[in-house]
């Protein structure tokens, strides 16, 4: 509950304060009404003094004025919190009006003559306004903070009906109508939620808020390549498994998040951690150090059982079949000391033989912190192991290549090794948390453990699919994005390795990174921190980007002569903006502003090769400003993203342009083909004109959207018309 951190007593308002926001814009009232309160009973009245203390009685009521006056704002803009808000703005402003008639004592006659009530003559009256005051602003903060839930809450809901709406869809245009509808939303929903994150002051809420929000993050893209892949080849049972887990997963997230923000679980049950070992054995040192001066009214069978119950938990590593014989028995033994030293400890204890007391508690505690240590080594020892074994990668690359093969025997062997690799990474994430250290990083054990058994099966499915349809190229990229986000998870892990060594060996606290899923800006360049509202510019443009490039991508495919000199710039072009969207995620080939820079010099187009179109002029342009933004120097971090923004969104210009030429073109030198054949071949000439109704009704602009999925709408369309992918 809220208690007044003033040390005069608590007020208890009835609302627990979650956000360090709150909690910062209480420290200075606070700090006020201490000088107000604690002032010496005998304090030497001074005109100084009494000048001193009437400034801040004033500087208290006009703070709260103008604090009351935005809580009624506030409450005229939310009916259904109209009154209670209303009811806190009243007291806060009455308090603030009594603290200003109790500091009301400019000169020592005033002070001493009128007889009126003053800080000095009615302390009680005092110490009961402050409690008001404070009691009422908190319970205005608390009550505008339900405000910022309601908007998370009224997004997530927004993005849970568009989900369903994805997850019917029957065709591609509609898809890519409610998709561009879906990623605005998703936009939205990580925009508040990340600076909701930020703001929690609870470590386990917020590890649990960025695990959430990295799944939603990764399954974005997931959601999009496994829907297309299933309208492409509706009657694959593989690829319908592969989308129904992407749906689940975002669902399970969606909902987590929620229950993060109210603090409440759908179960109406808090549900608890999993007691590690690592927290097993702190609370067993806690009370057997407390035993020395009897803090603790625990028998000694209580005792006994809790140091069994640790006991084992330690089988989870001497029952592994990845565990070495010597560590197996290396554990055991020192189970086995652990068990000796306790039962000495309680001999003792019950004997009351203080001089053997401390002498058996020392030698307690160190048996237990050398089997914590020893797991921490066999932990971290297999998970180094692994992160080796799969730097290569190899079991996906060939993954890949038997399913374009078309090779079914093929990927279900390899299908069968991931389903090992992944039960070794599963284990060892288990095994992780027990040793983490913190409850957060156990947090993101536990996350890293759910996303590899998530993924792994979706890596085969998404594989069975290519290899039943062997030369879909939407199924290829399907299961290029799940092995990428196994390969993501693999990334993590060893920053969450490295974060368990320091936080063991003392070098640090967990850090838990507010954008870490959301948009790994800048690696390489820690001087420059980008604040929350920078990454989630630069996130968008990111997604915006990718999004672009897929746009092309289909327009491309679409061209009869993949030679033609058009085709090839433009995969130029967005083979330059894939790597900058992957730059935004921290990945890819792009590690510094530097090289972003370096690779947005793209050469100009050939004007006489597009003269015919009318945004030749708008393409050149915007070539040439990407070309003098990336060669223009800049210092500073400021100006840096600046720069960075501006290279993206000029890309973006281009892509834009670009995917808007595209069809065009397509359509003219179709138009043309048609023409020149048409004398040799009637049949010939109805089946080109068929084909070029649909690309008129396709080819008409319309369906333009923020995430630049319009020409993506268009390819979708016209996938009938195209050869078997």
């Amino acid at each position: 509950m809220a208690s007044s951190p003033c040390g005069s007593g608590n007020f208890d308002c009835g609302l627990e304060i979650q956000t360090r926001s709150v909690e910062q814009t209480l420290i200075p009232l606070v700090s006020q009404i201490t000088t107000l309160i604690n002032h010496k009973d005998k304090l030497k009245k001074t005109e100084k003094t009494l000048r001193a203390i009437q400034r801040v009685g004033q500087a208290v009521s006009v703070a709260v004025g103008r604090f009351v006056a935005v809580g009624e704002a506030i409450a005229a803009e939310n009916e259904d919190l109209k009154d209670e808000m209303g009811l806190a703005c009243f007291e806060a402003r009455r308090a603030g009006t009594a603290i200003a008639q109790l500091t009301d004592v400019s000169s020592l006659e005033q002070c001493e003559g009128d007889g009126r009530s003053t800080v000095f003559s009615d302390r009680t009256g005092m110490v009961k306004a402050a409690r008001m005051l404070l009691s009422s602003v908190t319970k205005v903060l608390v009550l505008a903070d339900c405000i910022v839930i309601k908007q998370i809450i009224s997004s997530r809901n927004k993005v849970l009906v568009t989900l369903e709406q994805l997850e019917r869809v029957s065709t591609f245009q509609e898809f890519v109508q409610i998709f561009s509808q879906f990623g605005n939303e998703m936009v939205e929903f990580a925009h508040l939620t990340g600076d909701r994150q930020n703001d929690l002051k609870d470590e386990k809420k917020r590890a649990r808020m960025a695990a959430a929000r990295a799944v939603l993050e990764k399954c974005t893209m997931m959601l999009l390549t496994a829907s297309k892949t299933c309208l492409r080849h509706p009657d694959c049972e593989s690829a319908r498994i592969n989308k129904e887990a992407v749906f689940q997963r975002m669902r399970l997230a969606l909902e987590q998040v929620i229950e993060i923000v109210t603090d409440t679980r759908s179960s109406g049950e808090a549900k608890a951690l999993p007691i590690s070992i690592y927290a097993g054995i702190k609370d067993f040192k806690v009370k057997v150090e407390g035993l020395r001066d009897s803090l603790y009214c625990v028998s000694c069978e209580a005792v006994a059982a809790q140091l069994e119950a640790l006991m084992e938990k330690t089988e989870d590593f001497t029952d592994s079949a990845y565990t070495s014989h010597e560590q197996r028995e290396t554990i055991i033994q020192l189970c086995q000391i652990t068990r000796q030293e306790t039962k000495q400890l309680i001999n003792t204890w019950r004997h009351a033989a203080t001089d053997e007391m401390e002498l058996s508690i020392l030698k307690t505690c160190q048996s237990v912190s050398d089997l914590r240590r020893e797991l921490h080594r066999v932990a971290v020892g297999r998970a180094t192991e692994l992160l080796k074994l799969h730097s290569d990668h190899l079991v996906l690359q060939a993954l890949k290549a038997s399913g374009g093969d078309g090779n079914l025997e093929a990927v279900a062997d390899y299908a069968g090794t991931l389903t090992e690799h992944k039960e070794q990474l599963v284990e060892t994430c288990r095994l992780l948390c027990h040793i983490s250290g913190t409850e957060p990083l156990e947090i993101t054990c536990i996350h890293a453990e759910e996303t590899f058994r998530v993924i792994g099966p979706q890596i085969i499915s998404a594989a069975q699919t290519l290899a039943l349809h062997p030369t879909s190229k939407i199924a290829k990229e399907n299961l290029d994005v799940f092995c990428e986000a196994w390969e993501s998870q693999l990334c993590d892990m060893a920053i969450l390795l490295k974060e368990i060594n320091d936080v063991f060996e003392g070098r640090r606290g967990a850090l838990i990174k507010p954008f870490s899923h959301d948009i790994n800006f800048l690696k390489t360049v820690k001087a420059a921190k980008l604040d929350a509202e920078e990454q989630t510019t630069i996130a968008k443009l990111g997604l915006e980007l990718c999004l672009l490039t897929s746009d092309v991508d289909s327009e491309v495919e679409r061209w009869d002569e993949q030679d033609h000199e058009m085709v090839r710039l433009c995969q130029i072009i967005s083979s330059m903006a894939y790597s900058m969207y992957l730059f935004t995620r921290g990945e890819g080939l792009l590690k510094t502003t530097l090289d972003l820079f370096h690779q947005a010099e793209v050469p100009l187009l050939d004007e006489d090769r597009i003269l015919i179109l009318s945004e030749t002029e708008k393409l050149s342009d915007a070539c040439q400003q990407l070309q003098v933004c990336a060669k223009t120097p800049v210092q500073g971090k400021s100006a840096i993203f600046q720069k960075v923004d501006s290279s993206i969104q000029n890309t973006k210009g281009i892509l834009t342009v670009v995917v808007y030429l595209l069809p065009i073109c397509n359509k003219l030198i179709r138009k043309c083909k048609s023409e020149r054949s048409c004398v040799a071949s009637p049949q010939h000439w109805r089946e080109k004109q068929s084909n070029t109704t649909v690309s008129e009704e396709t080819l008409n602009g319309k369906g333009s959207n923020g995430f630049g999925v319009k020409s993506l709408e268009q390819h979708m369309a016209n996938l009938t018309f195209l050869e078997s992918k």
